[in-house]
């Protein structure tokens, strides 16, 4: 008898790693495999990342399984990808690399953006999308292109997105999926391209440029002898094109498991917010922000609002504890002053200060965009300390993520966490309360991974449909669900109400601020 094969390799291809990690059929993580890539900066605002580098690297990381479980590649019924969202992959004649991709952290598209936003057929590409134009999107990026640098998509015969770049690699197949399709170039409700918004976006021309769409929960297409002698697979492996990281992640962690109003908050450097809803059901602000992104599950959709930084102020605010004690001696560790952080809460008064947490250098996205919004802290006195400010940026994060959750409708129904900062009993309680919602954690480790693996799974025939598989790879590792303080809930609800307020306030200091910072540089 011949080795069964019973592993699904689940490929999530971030910013600055790659990990492949190994799934049973029934979704328990047996072994991850992980290569660092890198990208390059400019002072013009580029992001870059090499094309053939990031290939070299996901191949890599795929024969990085083969030395933790034994006779992988018989093993493997299939392999699954997911990657960084937004961003420019360009690819020409032989599949060749165009250029270096514009990865989501380019800046370079911000005046089209400007100038697209204020343009008459922008609210219809919102309403198509569900999704605000910014700098990280590839539609964004292609606009500008167009108008700065054309001979860019002359060159080119496609245009993908990372995972897209790595599937075609894998497989001699150019295609993207539902999900980035439609929140760049097309409509939620058909998951199809819409002429409506390459109108919009001036790219009626380029529409060549836009590749077939493919289900990787529907259909895959099988791994090449070029990428099997790559990676140590078998050519024929079937290859599943998963939908991009941020869904995948929410999947993974318990955005959809049939519960009414669930929704998923990743917290992490940044924070990521989302809720499962019917397409018929979204609700599309009059700012005219965050992402519509298809789930591959037929009618649902999921709603998105992306703080740009979340626990990268509390590293902000320990960073600086550190600095100050290490003038003194021997500096305390970062993960010292962490395992302090709950006890610091303990010992302070709720809602006592405003903290806003855009410590960003490219200030916030989520729920409202502006460049210009920096942090703040509202209501110090000569009596508050440094717990004091820890308690303010904690409680910062609550009122943000509310105030993400306000703009895409009602508050969830049940809150699941994934992301490192979950982990913090303090952090739970405040969101909790904040969104005045039970939250629930997912053990779930690799949950990028484990999302599309979950799409491939399905492909094959493992499990009738997405739901069947969420009821045993994802609501098993859902832990128990943690009810908010009612003592606490009236607290933030007028917290959250001066937050508001004093944010709306904010915006012409913000705007004087960096007018002051243009006159003297």
């Amino acid at each position: 008898m011949g080795t069964p094969s019973d592993l699904i390799i689940g490929v999530d291809a971030g910013t600055s790693v790659i990990k492949a990690v190994a799934f049973d059929l029934s979704g328990r993580q047996l072994a991850t495999a992980s290569v660092r890539n890198a990208y390059d900066t400019g002072a013009d605002g580029s992001a870059t990342q090499s094309l053939p580098r990031t290939w070299a690297d996901c191949a890599a990381a795929l024969r990085g399984l083969s030395d933790k479980i034994e006779n992988l590649a018989a093993r493997v019924a299939a392999v699954a990808l997911t990657g960084q969202g937004d961003g420019t992959w360009l690819v020409g004649a032989g599949n060749e690399a165009v250029t270096d991709a514009w990865l989501w952290l380019d800046a370079r598209a911000a005046p089209t953006v400007t100038r697209l936003t204020a343009g008459a057929g922008e609210r219809a590409r919102f309403e198509a999308t569900g999704t605000g134009l910014n700098t990280c999107q590839q539609g964004s990026q292609m606009a500008h292109m167009q108008a700065e640098c054309p001979e860019l998509l002359d060159r080119a015969e496609v245009a993908l997105h990372c995972k897209d770049w790595l599937f075609l690699n894998l497989t001699g197949v150019r295609a993207t999926d539902p999900s980035e399709a439609s929140f760049t170039f097309g409509d939620f409700r058909n998951r199809a391209y819409s002429d409506t918004v390459l109108s919009a976006l001036g790219l009626d021309g380029r529409r060549q440029l836009l590749p077939e769409i493919i289900d990787g929960s529907q259909q895959t297409r099988p791994l090449t002898t070029e990428a099997a002698a790559a990676t140590g697979l078998r050519a024929g492996t079937p290859v599943s094109l998963g939908y991009v990281d941020m869904v995948m992640t929410a999947l993974g962690a318990g955005v959809h498991t049939g519960d009414t109003g669930a929704a998923c908050s990743t917290i992490g450097s940044t924070g990521v917010h989302m809720r499962a809803v019917a397409s018929d059901k979204v609700h599309l602000n009059a700012e005219g922000t965050g992402y519509v992104i298809c789930l591959p599950v037929p009618g649902l959709v999921t709603q998105v609002q992306t703080n740009m930084a979340a626990t990268l102020n509390l590293d902000w605010i320990l960073t600086l504890a550190g600095d100050l004690v290490g003038s003194f001696g021997a500096a305390p560790t970062h993960a010292e002053l962490v395992a302090r952080v709950d006890g610091w809460l303990a010992d302070t008064t709720p809602g006592a200060l405003i903290y806003h947490p855009y410590i960003s250098d490219a200030g916030e996205r989520g729920p409202f965009v502006d460049a210009n919004a920096r942090a703040s802290v509202i209501g110090l006195s000569a009596a508050h300390r440094f717990p004091d400010l820890v308690r303010s940026v904690v409680d910062g994060l609550g009122m943000a993520a509310r105030d993400c959750y306000a703009s895409m409708g009602a508050m969830p129904g049940e809150l699941r966490l994934t992301g490192g900062a979950a982990r913090s009993a303090a952090l739970r309680k405040v969101l909790a309360a904040a969104l005045d919602t039970p939250v629930r954690v997912s053990s779930r480790d690799e949950a990028g991974a484990a999302g599309c693996a979950m799409m491939a799974a399905v492909a094959i025939g493992a499990y009738p449909d997405m739901d069947a598989c969420i009821a045993e790879w994802t609501t098993p590792l859902l832990e128990p669900a943690e009810s908010p303080d009612p003592a606490l809930v009236p607290v933030y609800d007028r917290h959250f109400t001066s937050y508001r307020s004093s944010r709306a306030a904010l915006v012409p200091v913000w705007d004087g601020l960096r007018a002051a910072q243009g006159a003297t540089t």
